[in-house]
Parts: C-alpha cells; structure tokens; sequence
C-alpha cells in the first residue's frame, strides 16, 4: 500500500472528525478501564475466599474486558486506515505524514488544539515540534 501524505489543508479537514473518534476511544478507554478493576476485584476475591460462585461474574467481566478492547482497537483503526498515525490515544497525539522541501515530516496534532499547528521531523517526536 502506498503511503500517504497529507496537506496541511487536508489533515486540517479532518480534525473534527478526529475529535468525535477520540472522544469516543475516551469514554470506552474509561469503561474499559472500570471494567478491569472490576474483573481484578473479583478475581482477587476468587483467590482469597476459593469461591467458585464468582464463576459466572468472571466469565462476564472477561467478556465484557473483550468486547471493549475490540471497540477501542476498532476505533484506533479507523484512525489509522486513513494514514494517521496514533502517537499516544490517551492523550490523543496524531501525526500526519507529510512533505515539506521534498522531504517527509509529520504534521502533529494533539486532541483539543482547534486545528494542526505544529509539525516535526520523523526522528524529532513531540519534543521536536515546531509552529507552522
């Protein structure tokens, strides 16, 4: 598959879009994440009492961690079936691959910046950003 690059114009479009896949990844993150410290609790409640009749709620919550997991991994991919690069989901840091002098670079966006503001080089990560 060829790569892409994005304008800035074009990576600009989609930060609305971005905007609305993120703040869904947050909220099944968070879910996700309350779901697993549920499963813990059981599990550790399993092992000091020996009971078994925690079987069921076990069997629930491993579902239930499953089928978040898949919905995250679901939304992470139709981030990144467009070209962008997921940096860091929790914090909603993207790059965009991009061409400036002939040579590639990533537009960087961070989630609640209203629109693409810095870029850096493919080696310089976050810390390297620099104002457009």
């Amino acid at each position: 598959m060829k790569k892409r690059y994005f304008t800035l114009q074009e990576a600009n479009a989609l930060v609305p879009w971005l905007d609305s896949v993120l703040r869904e990844a947050s909220s099944v993150r968070e879910e996700l994440t309350a779901e697993e410290q549920a499963l813990d609790e059981v599990l550790r409640k399993t092992r000091s009492n020996g009971q078994r009749s925690l079987e069921k709620e076990i069997v629930q919550g491993r579902q239930r961690v499953e089928s978040l997991t898949q919905q995250l991994r679901a939304l992470v991919a139709q981030i990144t079936n467009k070209g962008i690069i997921v940096r860091d989901l929790d914090r909603g840091l993207v790059d965009f691959p991009s061409l400036r002098e002939g040579r590639e670079v990533y537009l960087c966006w961070l989630w609640g910046e209203e629109e693409i503001a810095f870029w850096h080089e493919v080696d310089a990560g976050f810390a390297g950003r620099q104002p457009l």
